[in-house]
């Protein structure tokens, strides 16, 4: 497809597309980018800054191309969520940095977690968390430690390159690929080369924004493909072959959208080439005027599925893709692998949930010797897309002790229902955009259900985020909190939340309700979620889950 038909050689202002002609910086952001590539910072990082300390360090690599490098200046101790808004960023950062650790696919041999462990033991004041998107965070990083850091890291495979920034972030596969026999097909290897091919290559180091991918074929499509930017999701064509449906333009924060299906099938020796394509479709056509609109989910609301097939073709692949199925719903509706699953192989895949993603180094230290010690092949770890860990490879005979010695460090195989079901983001103790405070919450707030409702056995998701930005996917949560300053009976400011009720992926996916004024204090979570809780047991139908009595539920039964 060609570019539209101009009267005038001079380019376009526009959206700032550079596939249109215009490729000056249209705010400060993209000029900081068009200064220096943001993959050049690591040598000043190197040869400059760690050892000037962090008062050497430019402004325009302290708070914009660092990131490149998976490091964002933490949130100072003792500042308020009132204050998020208010102050400047210099105002409100730390001299400390959070260091994001990519992990593709989320695959981890022992060596690496005990390495990752111990610089979180010895650098990071022994605090990490295990996110949603298969990385772990470490906290408390000085920029003269960085890179010894790196060192260790990439003495094991492992860096954190591009985990942050405008570029191709950590690529999403299920932690269990490979492992269980009912997948449609294996991606790690298409995953493999792309990250090889592309991650760290300057033709996708300026992207207009952040760019998330996910390839797997788990059936019960645990990457969440509805909500990634680009997805490539196990299908079977009608020969009875085995490749990926591509899904384009998911994405939450302000404005949550669904991916659309392209409607094309992907065979796995094309998935690095599509992706290319799909990729650069988003640099050259991506919207950077704003950075609020700079997502490809804006791009692709406007362009629609059809036209998005058609420049990916003609543009970018000069080929044709075959017409392909929509793959098979959700095989099952809770998607994080936690408890005993069967391994093709005969052994055991043991998956356990954390305090809502927080840990110690020292304890990922402990799980790498678990691992070691109940799992046949040496040890392997694998991190789920909700903040949970599985250790492959447990003998029948072995899984009852494992479940045990995990629990001695209450990190629970058989959790309840709300320990299962509660996701936190990092929140107002580390994060310089959040309001409220959300890791301790989430776990006092688990902790609360249990001893409220110790009879509830329905899946539920509770997730709590520390400001509107979604990193914790409240919009698809059953309960989902998105942080804010409310005021209480007394009329003080205080933290709070506003409510989304019954937001859930899969079939009829959709995100949850919310009312008009309807906010409740951080004290009031716990009374609030038994409240709604214990209506839905009383009006459920049955087989009825949470979000289903919510799409049909009354406003005042959910107040």
């Amino acid at each position: 497809m060609s570019s539209p038909t101009r009267t005038s050689n001079r380019p376009q202002r526009g959206q700032g597309q550079w596939a249109l002609g215009y490729r000056e910086p249209l705010n400060p952001n993209e000029r900081m980018k068009k200064d220096s590539d943001g993959l050049d910072v690591r040598q000043r990082i190197l040869d400059i800054y760690a050892h000037t300390g962090f008062d050497g360090i430019d402004a325009g690599d302290l708070r914009g191309r660092m990131r490149w490098m998976g490091l964002y200046t933490q949130r100072a101790q003792g500042i308020p969520g009132g204050k998020t808004a208010v102050l400047e960023p210099e105002e409100l950062e730390d001299s400390y940095f959070m260091m994001r650790v990519r992990i593709d696919g989320g695959q981890l041999s022992t060596e690496q977690l005990r390495v990752i462990g111990g610089i979180s033991t010895e650098f990071g004041r022994d605090v990490a968390d295990v996110t949603d998107r298969q990385n772990v965070q470490l906290h408390w990083i000085r920029i003269e430690d960085v890179p010894e850091i790196w060192r260790r890291l990439e003495s094991i495979r492992l860096s954190t390159t591009e985990a942050c920034g405008d570029v191709p972030r950590v690529m999403l596969n299920c932690p269990l690929a490979g492992i269980l026999e009912d997948e449609v097909l294996d991606a790690s290897e298409v995953l493999a080369e792309t990250v090889a091919k592309y991650i760290g290559n300057p033709a996708f180091s300026n992207l207009p924004r952040k760019w998330k991918t996910s390839m797997s074929g788990c059936v019960d499509h645990c990457t969440e493909p509805e909500i990634d930017d680009v997805a490539f999701v196990g299908v079977v064509n009608e020969a009875g072959e085995a490749g990926y449906d591509l899904w384009v333009g998911g994405g939450l924060s302000t404005n949550p959208m669904f991916g659309k299906r392209i409607g094309v099938f992907v065979r796995p020796d094309q998935v690095t080439d599509v992706w290319a394509g799909c990729t650069s479709i988003f640099r050259d056509y991506g919207y950077r005027r704003s950075r609020n609109h700079a997502r490809i989910k804006f791009l692709m609301a406007d362009w629609g599925p059809e036209k998005f097939r058609q420049v990916l073709q003609d543009e970018y692949l000069h080929a044709e893709l075959p017409d392909g199925p929509a793959p098979a719903p959700a095989k099952h509706d809770q998607r994080d692998h936690v408890g005993v699953s069967k391994q093709k192989d005969g052994a055991n895949a043991v998956g356990f949930a954390l305090r809502t993603g927080r840990i110690s180094g020292s304890l990922l230290t402990r799980i790498a010797d678990l691992a070691a010690e109940y799992g046949t092949r040496g040890g392997r770890i694998r991190t789920t897309t909700q903040q949970k860990l599985v250790i492959l490879d447990v003998p029948d005979e072995r899984v009852e002790d494992l479940v045990a010695a995990l629990a001695e460090h209450d990190l629970l195989v058989r959790p309840s229902a709300f320990r299962r079901g509660t996701m936190a983001c990092t929140g107002l103790e580390f994060c310089k955009l959040a309001i409220v405070e959300t890791k301790q919450h989430a776990q006092d707030l688990y902790n609360e259900l249990e001893k409220r409702l110790p009879d509830f056995d329905e899946p539920i998701g509770i997730n709590v985020n520390g400001c509107p930005n979604s990193c914790a996917r409240f919009q698809t949560a059953d309960i989902g909190f998105k942080g804010m300053i409310v005021r209480n009976a007394a009329g003080e400011s205080v933290e709070g939340f506003q409510v989304h009720l019954g937001g859930h992926l899969g079939v009829e996916a959709s995100f949850g309700r919310k009312f008009r004024g309807h906010k409740i204090t951080k004290e009031e979570t716990a009374d609030y979620c038994e409240r709604v809780l214990r209506g839905y047991l009383e009006r459920r139908e049955p087989g009825e889950r949470f979000a289903a009595y919510v799409s049909r539920a009354e406003e005042e039964w959910l107040l």
